[in-house]
């Protein structure tokens, strides 16, 4: 891959003691950037010889536009799931460093394959953090230093797409998308827009992932999940047009309108899952 900030960025983070692999991850590894997307690495160690934060800090710091506003924590302080990482500014372009624990993950990969999940409050999720976003990250990134094979081994190893994560994704989240409307739908007569909104939101989040699942496709996150889900083989038909027709009607407070178009996407996505478990006996 040619791009400056990549070729001078990564031999400075994988010279950093601890640190396993470097990839890049998000909209750059996926190849659906936009002008203003910015740059996510993912640094890989392992539990038992983490890298040491301030090492980390010395080697990005000759490349920071402005070293003040520079931050990056230390390994654990974002909780569980995000365990931390750092916003820095290179070159006039953000970039986003994302600490993961190898072993860690490789146990997250197990558990999955099991058809075991864990789903989670975690800021900057507004649906939830689902443990199986560590597979997709996994999946969709690119190695730029892996001198140990750690990703490679990681990324086989979700080859092919688990059953039983396909299993336990629509049996988490099928359930909900009925359950989040029927909320939705009681809060009509308390003009509770906020409510509405958000179990709104919720059906569609939650209809994303059982769609992904059905088709065998492991999902970042709620970001581009919906139009993700209306690129897939087996979807409801012209899904993107009847989320807009939801949203827009509720923009206009027609708030039946909105929750019958919810309801047919709703319909719609129950069925494939009861005929994707019917030919997927557990």
């Amino acid at each position: 891959m040619t791009d400056p900030l990549i070729e001078r960025l990564v031999p400075a983070l994988s010279a950093v003691p601890g640190i396993d692999a470097v990839v890049l991850g998000g909209s750059r590894a996926r190849g659906d950037t936009t002008p203003e997307s910015d740059y996510d690495f993912g640094l890989y160690f392992r539990a038992d010889t983490p890298f040491d934060v301030r090492d980390l800090r010395a080697a990005v710091a000759p490349f920071l536009d402005t070293p003040e506003e520079a931050t990056s924590t230390e390994i654990g302080e974002w909780g569980k799931w995000i365990v931390g990482g750092g916003w820095l500014r290179i070159g006039g372009r953000a970039v986003d460093l994302l600490y993961r624990d190898a072993d860690t993950v490789a146990a997250v990969i197990d558990d999955a394959k099991q058809g075991i999940l864990s789903v989670d409050y975690q800021p900057g999720h507004p649906h939830c953090f689902v443990s199986s976003i560590w597979l997709a990250e996994v999946h969709h990134c690119l190695p730029l230093a892996d001198s140990n094979a750690t990703i490679a081994r990681l990324k086989q190893s979700l080859v092919p797409y688990p059953p039983a994560l396909g299993r336990a994704l629509i049996e988490r989240f099928s359930w909900e998308i009925d359950f989040a409307a029927g909320n939705a739908a009681k809060a009509v007569s308390r003009n509770d827009r906020s409510y509405i909104a958000g179990s709104i939101f919720r059906a569609l989040a939650c209809a994303a992932q059982v769609i992904a699942a059905i088709n065998g496709v492991y999902v970042m996150n709620e970001k581009g999940a919906l139009r993700l889900a209306g690129t897939l083989p087996v979807a409801p038909k012209d899904l993107s047009g009847r989320v807009d027709a939801s949203w827009d009607r509720f923009a206009a407070q027609d708030y039946p309108g909105s929750l019958e178009a919810l309801s047919g996407i709703a319909r719609d996505v129950r069925g494939l899952a009861e005929a994707w478990i019917a030919a997927h006996p557990s």
